[in-house]
């Protein structure tokens, strides 16, 4: 008797279908084929156990076992559940009604119970695409549940649970379950925690009005990385859409977004300078490649910490993810590509000692030169504020109290609702603007382009430096609460480039 099951693979943030077929005729053994892994051929000993401990015996008889398409690389362990049931209906052990409207996975324990697996999401969004129902591990359940028709999506802790759902027994929906979570700590906030250096504070907040990058230099216990650390506290909230497709890059990972009061936040990665290449952009073997942390800050912040620090080809390796928003991953037998649309906060020190401005110093200009040349110019052209950060000295002088936050947060998130009307997507911001967009929008008066003459002569930018400090000035305009760009913004636009005259 030949059943036939649907189960999926993913493949970047999408899932590709799979279908488990089982047949059994005379003759021994059980043999699995369609271009299985290891681990998916491990797994059939991991499965006829957890059938077992289940009460179902395994046929004496010849078990095929073929996943199509066979030339479709399979890994991972996804495939143990649909696998156990494929051969329950087939030796006609339990006889499962309408199975061909059912997504099916999970990873079995040798006692039966369903473990998590990856790509919950995608499978999610390929059975609503397709009309289908899907049966997921309980976790994965409720990571799935608030994107699509959870009256469609079914979650199992057992085998036996799985069996019920396909013969037709009632089983609740995950619509129809709560999720428990322990309570969560309140965070600290870091905005809270910066003292002075309003010129850097108003620097991120233009940062995160605009989505542009943005690099913090200054000396050490200046503030650099509570000050980018605030970056996620001024950003709005993300859409649907925003919400999926990171949700899609984590699931892919077989991890899960961070929530916090049932919403999913935006991503804040940190890596270390020690990280490397495959691990920032991404790796892995075949089509079974895993998001890199450009991927995972999708939609959120990446912080760069001790910038210049990194290998070189790693920030070489940037450019691509910082312009294009996205990542493509070559191997010999596919190309996987994952989103990675984020916020770049950099910081790092002036110079080798990071004393550069004070009597402590004692790097030459030499020193220095060299220190701050580990960036290419074409890196810095690519990041759209440059802003110094001063390390306060509260002996003296009172530090004045920090705005309101949410002050803050009103007028970047108005700024922000300004760019949506303007470009009619929700999400888009100036920074990512098309070369037409910025001719359109951000055209200047016969005064505003004096000045930026004057700007682009003094300090020999580049034309795309001259197309960022146009972006910028148009954010700052829009803050302000400005349909035109005035000579205030450009300058103002301006004076966050001075690390172009330095690196030259």
């Amino acid at each position: 008797m030949l059943i036939t099951l649907k189960t999926f693979k993913t493949v970047g943030v999408n899932a590709v279908p799979v279908n488990v077929e089982c047949e059994i005729t005379s003759g021994i053994g059980i043999h699995l084929v369609g271009l299985a892994d290891r681990a998916v051929k491990e797994s059939l000993l991991r499965t006829i156990t957890a059938m077992q401990a289940n009460g179902y015996r395994i046929p004496g008889k010849k078990i095929v076992i073929n996943l199509a398409p066979a030339d479709l690389y399979k890994s991972g362990c996804g495939y143990d559940l649909p696998i156990a049931l494929a051969i329950i209906a087939a030796s006609e052990q339990k006889s499962f009604t309408d199975s061909d409207k059912y997504i099916i996975a999970g990873e079995l324990a040798l006692d039966g119970t369903v473990r998590p697996v990856t790509g919950a999401v995608q499978a999610a969004k390929y059975a609503e695409e397709n009309g289908l129902s899907i049966i997921l591990p309980r976790e994965n359940a409720f990571e799935a549940k608030p994107f699509f028709d959870s009256r469609k999506i079914y979650g199992v802790s057992t085998l036996d649970e799985a069996i019920d759902i396909m013969e037709g027994k009632p089983h609740p929906t995950i619509y129809e379950e709560k999720e428990t979570r322990g309570r969560q700590k309140p965070e600290k906030s870091a905005w809270s925690q910066i003292q002075g250096n309003e010129g850097a504070k108003r620097a991120i907040e233009i940062a995160a009005a605009g989505g542009h990058n943005i690099l913090l230099v200054g000396n050490p216990g200046s503030q650099k990385s509570t000050i980018a650390m605030a970056l996620k506290e001024l950003l709005p909230d993300m859409c649907y859409d925003e919400t999926l497709e990171t949700a899609s890059v984590y699931s892919a990972a077989g991890l899960s977004a961070t929530r916090k009061n049932n919403e999913t936040v935006r991503p804040f990665r940190a890596p270390h300078f020690a990280a490397s290449l495959s691990s920032l952009l991404g790796g892995g073997v075949s089509d079974s490649v895993r998001p890199g942390e450009v991927s995972f800050a999708h939609n959120g912040v990446l912080y760069l910490d001790d910038f210049n620090m990194f290998p070189q080809n790693v920030i070489e390796a940037l450019r691509g993810p910082v312009e294009d928003g996205k990542v493509r991953i070559s191997r010999q037998r596919s190309i996987t590509e994952y989103p990675s649309r984020f916020l770049l906060a950099a910081t790092m020190n002036p110079c080798p000692c990071g004393y550069y401005g004070t009597e402590r110093c004692t790097c030459t200009p030499a020193q220095r030169a060299a220190f701050l040349s580990r960036i290419y110019t074409p890196v810095y052209d690519r990041i759209d504020i440059h802003a110094y950060t001063q390390a306060v000295n509260t002996g003296n002088n009172p530090v004045p109290e920090n705005e309101d936050i949410r002050e803050v947060r009103k007028r970047v998130w108005a700024a922000r609702a300004m760019q949506f009307k303007r470009f009619g997507i929700t999400g888009k911001t100036n920074a990512n603007m098309t070369a037409s967009q910025t001719d359109t929008h951000c055209r200047l008066g016969r005064e505003e382009n004096e000045l930026m003459e004057k700007v682009i002569s003094s300090l020999g930018l580049s034309v795309r430096s001259y197309t960022h400090i146009l972006k910028v000035a148009r954010t700052i305009a829009d803050l302000a609460g400005c349909e035109t760009i005035g000579t205030a913004h450009v300058a103002e636009a301006a004076g966050y480039r001075f690390l172009d005259r330095i690196s030259d």
